[in-house]
């Protein structure tokens, strides 16, 4: 009984932090909601006046790009913005041979009058946080927008984002993430409605009232002398651009966010590459919130409900291990609801908990019908693409679940790079990438144990209590089921 007890509480805790999680989110929907009806009243720079049109430096961190280098440099180069108050510093840490043709490619783009700079480090210290600190000290520009490799701003982007900093309080502008090969497949698709759900609920749910939200790491500018104030790029997490955002705004600089300016980029389309991702944004997340915790806690500036905003938003990541934790203990906790009819008034308690499975249905309709419209057909589509995600989502949770355990537990790791493909629709032109990750992770084995263990789920629905079967918990062992069969079959065959 006592080993009974135990689980009750663990499934419990673990049930209450996802809804006090989903209590979270739905406060963000209806700051979002009302954000909607104020109009943009910012004091902007008038850049059609020479003398208000600042120095801006484009900062390229790149590391063995090959197969979108050369797409990378000739958009960049396109950008519509003065050219004597322009500079591009190429932060080429690449160790193939890219490095050679990356500086042919700069050496044509200077022939036209671009100040482009090729810099390039023997030493990788600090990986992506260490590059971008190393060409801050020799930037001209009093402004520092930075893009990834998949990253493609239209023309006007620096027009649209940089008149924002008349407001000398402002320290970074972030803009909304695109996705060009969003309908590619399943993966891509999952990982852009999770992305579209974070650059409109959260990011514009935050900032609006004023919480801390976080520079995304690329498709922004930073305030040259924000960064400095901040204490400069740090290399100890592996989200180098979350753990500056919170230094920033511990420190007052205020963040603006522009949902109506897309930057658009390429979403990982094979699974390896995705895991590699979600593991380093989910580590990163929890070694911030290490590092941050107490800083947050300990600030006087900011009000009770920043604070709480602000610690929710660092245990992101976290919500994989309380979602793991409530899938693995839901099988034993289906038999115990069957062997103690004392403990019903307990799980008749616990059934209120579908209520954040509700609360993340209306959220991310919210933001579904902002991209796609709202009417029945797409209320219909929202309803297969929630539970497909859901699926997917909860089958990443061992993975993720042991990228936050070592972010909070202390473990270092290496920066490992999400290989970009600069694909749309050729499905099989990614297999002879050279950087994919060719072996499978032993946390595949235990992710297609878990499939089985799920199937055994749902079984046990069939079998348990005397009334002919319990199948209050048959969808939710579905959805596991197929979630980690999908993360377990992808990851075995998606292999050169």
């Amino acid at each position: 009984m006592i080993s009974h007890t135990i689980v009750i509480i663990i499934y419990t805790i673990a049930l209450l932090l996802i809804f006090l999680y989903a209590l979270a989110q739905l406060n963000l929907l209806f700051n979002y909601i009302s954000a909607q009806k104020k109009s943009d009243d910012c004091s902007k720079f008038d850049l059609s006046n020479p003398d208000e049109i600042p120095y801006v430096t484009i900062q390229l961190p790149v590391y063995n790009e090959m197969y979108v280098m050369e797409r990378l440099l000739d958009n960049i180069a396109d950008i519509d913005y003065p050219k004597n108050k322009l500079e591009i510093q190429v932060l080429d840490d690449s160790t193939d041979e890219t490095i050679e043709t990356t500086r042919q490619q700069i050496e044509h783009l200077k022939s036209s009058g671009l100040d482009i700079k090729h810099i390039t480090r023997t030493d990788r210290s600090g990986f992506k946080a260490g590059a971008l600190k190393e060409g801050l000290e020799i930037a001209k520009g009093e402004f520092i927008a930075i893009f990834d490799s998949d990253f493609l701003p239209k023309k006007d982007w620096l027009k649209r984002t940089v008149p924002y900093f008349k407001d000398e309080n402002i320290g970074v502008v972030q803009t909304r993430w695109g996705h060009i090969n969003r309908n590619y497949s399943i993966l891509t698709r999952i990982q852009a409605f999770a992305l579209d759900a974070h650059f409109t609920l959260e990011q514009v749910g935050r900032n609006s009232k004023g919480h801390f939200i976080n520079f995304n790491g690329t498709a922004g500018v930073w305030r040259k002398a924000c960064i400095i104030d901040a204490g400069n790029w740090e290399g100890d997490t592996l989200t180098e651009d979350l753990d500056l955002s919170y230094r920033a705004q511990l420190k007052n600089w205020k963040f603006k966010y522009l949902e109506d300016v897309e930057t658009p980029a390429e979403l990982p389309v094979v699974i390896s590459a995705a895991r590699s991702q979600q593991f380093r944004w989910n580590k990163g997340g929890a070694e911030n919130f290490r590092k941050m915790m107490w800083k947050v806690l300990k600030n006087q500036n900011i009000s009770p409900k920043t604070k709480v905003h602000g610690l929710l938003h660092l245990l992101n990541s976290t919500m994989f291990l309380n979602i793991l934790i409530v899938a693995i203990l839901s099988i034993p906790m289906l038999y115990i609801k069957n062997e103690y009819a004392h403990l019903k008034p307990y799980f008749y308690v616990m059934s209120f908990f579908v209520l954040s499975t509700i609360i993340f249905f209306v959220c991310y309709w919210i933001m579904y019908k902002n991209i796609y419209g709202s009417g029945i057909k797409n209320f219909i589509r929202y309803i297969g693409m929630f539970f497909v995600f859901f699926s997917i989502a909860m089958g990443f949770s061992l993975h993720n679940s042991i990228a936050v355990l070592e972010g909070h537990l202390g473990k270092k790791s290496e920066f490992i790079r999400t290989p970009k493909f600069n694909i749309n629709t050729l499905k099989d032109s990614w297999k002879n990438n050279k950087y994919i990750k060719k072996t499978v992770s032993v946390h595949v084995i235990f992710e297609g144990l878990l499939m089985a263990y799920f199937g055994f789920g749902m079984y046990s629905a069939f079998i348990v209590g005397d009334q002919g079967g319990d199948f209050g918990l048959f969808p939710f062992h579905l959805m596991l089921f197929l979630g980690f069969g999908y993360v377990f079959i992808k990851s075995l065959t998606s292999k050169v």
